[in-house]
């Protein structure tokens, strides 16, 4: 039964979910005792927070469809913030068709991982040719790092600037840093004292959050789009807290001659098939070892050392994941290309005379060439 009070449901503080004191397999429990904390908030948050532990409760992604669906047809800011290290992964397909004509602010987070002497004009034209490619229509683009704290002037001033007297809808994919980047925009715009629930767990946030301004209007968290192709999505979470990198990426190197082999610990195989001597830039999170081999050699050591030598994750992991799909790519000349593997990281092909390549990856995963980003 959902909690009441004046008629109205209470929800939970951290993630927005109406709380319930019945089921605790269901979304919103928690002891009926614990109602009379101080912010109340749901079991599940209440375990993230204190002991960074994640529950398996999940709401219905249809329910996040017609959230997001309702958002074009109030007068709305819309900050649709993404992963960069995961960009095309957590992009909002279709989001130009559920916001309608509000404007579109792209909050671009976790510009941390790059090298610090990155050309951010250039990483900024990046991603806006990304976005459009993907038909996008953004008022501005914002680089921030949640984390860092850095950029967070630049979006306040954009807020400032496109928002007028109209509410603030946050839109995103799951675990792109979304409650963490609100937590900072209540500081800033509300005395309200309410702090998202926030962790590095996918999904954190079940339903619509409404924070009330000083001005009468609202900043709306929505819940994170569950979007299957991402590993994020798809291993333990043991393996999500290695894979998700929280330092600058270190570029690993690799000059290869065709026939050469790179496998990822035992998540993902790169194959460079055809092509003159060249380099590869490899930039994925520096808890998975990369392991280089010959091609011929390749299927035989995954069958024989995956879950072990080629690890994470373990064999018992390896098990409850999808079966691998290969996916074939001719890289053409002078293209300066990247190829990406969304949650994994992607490799920057660095020779001009052009290669056939393959990647190897869980069934489901998206996998690209798309122009390089550094």
């Amino acid at each position: 039964m959902t909690e009441r009070l004046d008629g109205l449901a209470v929800r939970c503080s951290g993630c927005g979910i109406p709380l319930q004191t019945e089921n605790p397999d269901q979304p919103g429990y928690l002891p009926e005792k614990a109602l009379e904390r101080e912010p109340v908030i749901c079991q599940r948050c209440f375990r993230i927070k204190n002991y960074n532990e994640a529950s398996s409760v999940t709401v219905d992604q249809d329910e996040f469809l017609a959230l997001l669906s309702k958002i074009g047809d109030k007068d709305a800011l819309v900050i649709h913030i993404v992963d960069l290290f995961d960009f095309e992964g957590s992009m909002i397909s279709g989001l130009q068709r559920f916001v309608g004509n509000n404007p579109v602010l792209l909050v671009v987070n976790k510009i941390d991982l790059l090298p610090k002497v990155s050309n951010w004009n250039k990483i900024r034209n990046w991603v806006q040719h990304q976005a459009k490619e993907q038909g996008l229509k953004t008022v501005d683009i914002v680089l921030c790092s949640a984390r860092k704290n850095q950029g967070f002037d630049r979006l306040l001033e954009a807020v400032a600037e496109y928002r007028g007297d109209r509410d603030v809808y946050v839109v995103g994919a799951t675990n792109v840093g979304k409650s963490t980047l609100i937590n900072r925009l209540i500081r800033d715009y509300s005395d309200l004292e309410q702090e998202l629930t926030t962790s590095r767990y996918p999904g954190t946030t079940l339903d619509m959050v409404n924070i009330p301004l000083d001005d009468g209007r609202a900043i709306i968290d929505t819940p994170g789009i569950v979007y299957p192709w991402r590993f994020s999505e798809i291993v333990s979470r043991r393996n999500l807290g290695i894979l998700m990198p929280d330092k600058p990426l270190k570029p690993a190197v690799y000059q290869l001659n065709a026939g050469q082999t790179l496998f990822f610990g035992a998540m993902a195989r790169f194959d460079f098939i055809e092509g003159e001597h060249q380099s590869f830039t490899c930039y994925i999170g520096s808890g998975l070892g990369i392991h280089r081999t010959k091609l011929e050699r390749a299927d035989q050591l995954f069958a024989e050392h995956a879950g072990e030598l080629l690890s994470p994750p373990t064999k018992e992991e390896l098990d409850e994941m999808p079966e691998w799909t290969r996916h074939e790519f001719r890289i053409s000349r002078n293209s300066q290309s990247d190829v990406f593997i969304s949650g994994l990281g992607w490799i920057r092909i660095n020779g001009t005379n052009g290669a056939l390549i393959a990647v190897h990856a869980p069934r489901g995963i998206r996998v690209l060439v798309r122009p390089s980003l550094i």
